[in-house]
């Protein structure tokens, strides 16, 4: 059985949201709150959780601060991002800051669970459509930590599994989309990992969102 925690302040995206959960996960217990101190306030008393969802701009927290206040009091509580935001930049950031997710309102209700789902499986999920999207926001240096030549040491196969990482799919996906089995994918994953220098998958998918794979995969 999953626990949940829904932080937003708008009620009714917070019943719609219980109302997903409780359809795809009909043994889960989802609790909510409608601001990070009522949010931080239950979790003292109570921090037996394995999700926290929560929005990004709430009245009293601006952008990424009440996931900084979450993570650092909390840091063993997944924390999946469901916003509107549509910056990929700022979507990535969410993830550099710790999120295990970013799911979009715009969502649909089987893509939501779906998402879910993914992450209780232990992926990264991050919305495909806007990571595909170039960012709008300038970037004078190549900040992400991976270097070209970490790139070329990665084998034709692995490049394709971290693309695939990129674009926020699950282990099972790409085991369909490169017909190998999923145990061969999280071998790949597990050497990704290793050669990049990445201590887990969510900080190898949020470094690697900005490289153009077609240089390195195709020639």
């Amino acid at each position: 059985m999953h626990r949940i925690l829904i932080i937003d302040d708008h009620p009714i995206f917070r019943h719609a949201m219980i109302t997903i959960l409780g359809k795809k996960f009909p043994e889960s217990e989802t609790l909510e709150a409608n601001s990070i101190s009522e949010a931080l306030t239950l979790l003292e008393q109570d921090d037996k959780f394995d999700l926290i969802m929560l929005d990004l701009n709430m009245p009293e927290t601006c952008g990424l601060n009440g996931l900084l206040e979450v993570r650092n009091q909390h840091p063993n509580i997944p924390v999946v991002i469901i916003s509107a935001e549509t910056e990929k930049q700022n979507i990535l950031q969410t993830i550099s800051y710790g999120a295990v997710g970013f799911i979009s309102k715009s969502s649909k209700i089987e893509e939501i669970a779906t998402s879910i789902e993914s992450i209780f499986e232990g992926n990264v999920c991050l919305p495909s459509e806007i990571l595909r999207t170039p960012s709008t926001r300038t970037r004078v240096t190549n900040d992400n930590g991976i270097s070209p030549e970490q790139i070329r040491s990665l084998t034709r196969k692995e490049l394709t599994v971290l693309k695939y990482l990129t674009q926020g799919l699950a282990n099972k996906v790409i085991a369909y989309e490169l017909n190998i089995s999923e145990t061969t994918v999280k071998s790949h994953v597990s050497s990704i990992l290793k050669k990049l220098g990445a201590s887990n998958r969510v900080k190898v998918v949020a470094s690697a969102a900005n490289i153009d794979f077609n240089q390195y995969v195709f020639n």
